[in-house]
C-alpha cells in the first residue's frame, strides 16, 4: 500500500520570537561543577559546568508574551579568543494554549546557532525542522527564527511580522504588563 500524504500539513513555517531575560527570573544560574581553575585558583568556564534557565517569550513583533522559555545548557568548552563559550543544551519554548517546542544542540555565544527541533505539543506536535539562534545581548536577549515542518498552517496570530533583531528592541508596554489583548491564551508564566 502506498504511504499517503496529508495535505492538511503545511510546508517550512517561519515563526520569529524573541526570548528576553528581564532580570526578575533569578535566571540564568551558573553551577560551575566543571573542575577548570584559573592561575590565581578561582574557576574557569570548562567541561562539565551547568546552566538551567528561564526566561520570557515575546513574538516577533514584541507585541504579544507567549509564554517562557526553560532548559538545561551544559558548557563543552571555553573559547578565550572569542570571550565566550559553547554549551550542549535541551529547552523548551512554551507558549500557553498553543502548546510547546523541544530544541536541542550547539548553543554557541558568541556566534549564530542552528538548533534541532526535536518535537512539541498542542498545534506544534509531531513538529521537526531547526532554529535559528541569533546572540543580541548575551544573555539577555536572543532573537529566534523557527522553521518548522510537520505540523498544520500557524494561526495568524503568532506570524506577524519581526522586529528585526537589535539591542534597541523592546516588547510594548501592554505585553510587558500582561494586557489581555497583547499575552497568549492561557500563557505560561
Amino acid at each position: 500500500m502506498a504511504a499517503t500524504r496529508d495535505e492538511s500539513l503545511a510546508g517550512v513555517q517561519t515563526l520569529s520570537v524573541y526570548e528576553l531575560n528581564e532580570r526578575d527570573r533569578g535566571s540564568p544560574v551558573f553551577l560551575p561543577f566543571g573542575a577548570q581553575k584559573q592561575a590565581d585558583g578561582t574557576h574557569r568556564n570548562g567541561l562539565g559546568d551547568l546552566v538551567p534557565f528561564s526566561n520570557k517569550l515575546y513574538d516577533g513583533s514584541l507585541q504579544t508574551r507567549l509564554g517562557i522559555t526553560a532548559g538545561l545548557c551544559t558548557l563543552i568548552s571555553h573559547n578565550d579568543e572569542k570571550k565566550g563559550d559553547r554549551y550542549e543544551a535541551l529547552y523548551s519554548f512554551y507558549f500557553g494554549d498553543y502548546g510547546h517546542i523541544s530544541v536541542q544542540g550547539a548553543y554557541i555565544t558568541y556566534e549564530d546557532t542552528y538548533l534541532a527541533i526535536t518535537g512539541g505539543s498542542g498545534i506544534f506536535a509531531g513538529c521537526y525542522g531547526q532554529v535559528k539562534l541569533q546572540q543580541i545581548v548575551f544573555p539577555f536577549k536572543l532573537f529566534y527564527t523557527f522553521y518548522l515542518q510537520g505540523i498544520k498552517a500557524l494561526p495568524e496570530a503568532l506570524l506577524k511580522p519581526p522586529v528585526a533583531p537589535s539591542i534597541s528592541a523592546t516588547p510594548s508596554a501592554a505585553a510587558k504588563s500582561l494586557q489581555p489583548d497583547s499575552v497568549a491564551p492561557n500563557f505560561t508564566n
